[in-house]
């Protein structure tokens, strides 16, 4: 028996060589590679990255990429910061919905008398976070530059409801001809054991409301233990497979380094009950959560924190994400329009611009307060923008200043200097 598992072995270490010596032979015979980048995969043998463009993106070349874009910021006109003293702020926009000729954008807004304090020092008049203590306001547009405020659409309920102590972070979804805003909903100031908070929805008749609040918790955090025990943040509608598919994301991990990641839940209907995704979660990095229909799937835009944070990612079958393209200075807390969000679609045609937000707006982080902004961008079938399509962007230095040592990283360095030069002088 032992000698003949060693003839085995000696015979498959053998082929082994000889394929070996036989792929050296036939790369050797195959010459050098094209001097004109095929647009499609050759037939030859080529290294682990040559296989990656041909494989893991929908084109070698990014600018021929449709999940490929730069993206391009505009002021947004129609509001008012109180001079960006941090009692005023406005973030985390929903995605853009056009209904009867207006564009409509629901968002974070805090008014507060005092910019945030931090968990310690916060009451019920003071903030703890640019988030607390707010409402969910709206604006419309005819143009997606020009905005003019209407008010609060979700108002802060009274004690015990959820939300009570602020409700933050909506989305929009149109179903059936009603309209509904989920958002999460705080029942403690943000930090003090965290950024607790289930998700809430209120529905209407009409974009302009009255909006009714559901008052029932749609989306519970998760089992003691799991990935989204504390948190469930940016509820993200989409509806496909004549379902409502909420995207979001959840903390988790231990402070300082939390871990940030998206997940799923399904439901028939926009009350529920909505089912978790048993695959949670389905995107490994990323801040916010920004999602569009595109082809027979579903793209993200997934920036910040994360190993694959900066990249563009495509699930053909709305689950198992795959990078689709990398790309830089991607919009903060995006919510693109997205013509086809809710239409069922199975041939999503992407996106061209949404609002976005700056935060820390003013650079003071005793006057913390983010604002809202316009993103322009090429992921969209329907467009060819070779601008928004470039590779090569070359920023100005003061970007690069920006991005200076801190205090600690000189005095380290400083540190690092005198003990080099003083063993130097001791040789």
């Amino acid at each position: 028996m032992k000698l003949a598992i060693y003839l085995i072995t000696v015979l498959v270490l053998l082929a082994c060589k000889q394929k070996s010596s036989e792929e050296i032979i036939q790369t050797k015979e195959q010459g050098g590679f094209p001097f004109v980048l095929p647009d499609e995969k050759p037939n030859r043998q080529m290294s682990a990255a040559m296989e990656r463009i041909y494989t893991d993106y929908a084109a070698p070349q990014p600018q021929n990429n449709e999940l490929f874009s730069q993206f391009k910021y505009t002021e947004l006109k129609g509001f008012d910061y109180n001079n960006f003293d941090g009692t005023i702020s406005r973030r985390d926009p929903s995605k853009v919905l056009f209904h009867n000729g207006k564009y409509y954008i629901w968002y974070t807004y805090r008014n507060t008398p005092t910019p945030p304090q931090g968990a310690k020092k916060s009451n019920d008049t003071i903030p703890s976070s640019d988030w607390d203590l707010a409402d969910i306001w709206y604006a419309t547009s005819t143009d997606g530059f020009n905005w003019e405020e209407q008010g609060v659409a979700i108002k802060r309920p009274k004690k015990p409801i959820v939300g009570w102590r602020s409700v933050t972070t909506t989305d929009i979804l149109e179903w059936e001809g009603k309209f509904y805003l989920y958002y999460q909903g705080f029942m403690e100031a943000s930090g003090k054991r965290g950024d607790d908070c289930p998700v809430a929805v209120s529905y209407a008749d009409s974009p302009e409301g009255p909006w009714t609040p559901y008052n029932k918790i749609v989306i519970p955090n998760g089992a003691e233990g799991e990935w989204d025990q504390y948190s469930i943040h940016d509820p993200y509608p989409l509806v496909h497979d004549g379902k409502v598919y909420i995207y979001y994301k959840s903390d988790f991990g231990e402070r300082p380094d939390l871990v940030r990641m998206q997940g799923l839940a399904i439901a028939d209907n926009p009350l529920g009950p909505f089912k978790k995704h048993p695959l949670n979660p389905l995107i490994t990095s990323g801040h916010e959560t920004s999602l569009f229909p595109f082809k027979e799937g579903v793209a993200a835009l997934v920036y910040k924190d994360g190993p694959e944070h900066n990249t563009i990612q495509y699930a053909k079958d709305w689950v198992n994400f795959e990078i689709a393209s990398i790309t830089e200075l991607m919009p903060y807390a995006a919510a693109p329009y997205v013509p086809d969000a809710f239409t069922n679609t199975t041939d999503g045609r992407g996106i061209t611009w949404g609002t976005a937000h700056f935060i820390n707006a003013n650079s003071n982080w005793s006057k913390f307060c983010s604002k809202l902004v316009r993103f322009d961008c090429d992921l969209s079938l329907d467009v060819h923008d070779p601008e928004m399509k470039e590779h090569r962007v070359v920023h100005k230095p003061d970007v690069y200043y920006r991005q200076g040592l801190s205090k600690e990283q000189k005095e380290r360095i400083a540190k690092e200097n005198e003990a080099l030069i003083g063993n130097s002088n001791n040789e």
